[in-house]
């Protein structure tokens, strides 16, 4: 089995994981209640997605 012969130094190994941290969420606003919602999700308030309504809420 390779085994490595000498050890990553620790600048290596950070500019190798510069990539995997978590991003934030992009945040888009509904263009029917202005709601604040993440991008390619259904609007929970009113059900609107991709130009039409795809959830009938209730009235409360």
């Amino acid at each position: 089995m390779a085994v490595p012969k000498r050890k990553h130094s620790n600048a290596r190994t950070g500019s190798r994981r510069a990539h995997d941290r978590l991003k934030k969420r992009s945040i888009a606003y509904c263009p029917q209640c202005s709601s604040a919602v993440p991008t390619h999700v259904i609007c929970p308030k009113c059900g609107y997605y991709q130009g039409r309504t795809v959830v009938q809420q209730e009235e409360s």
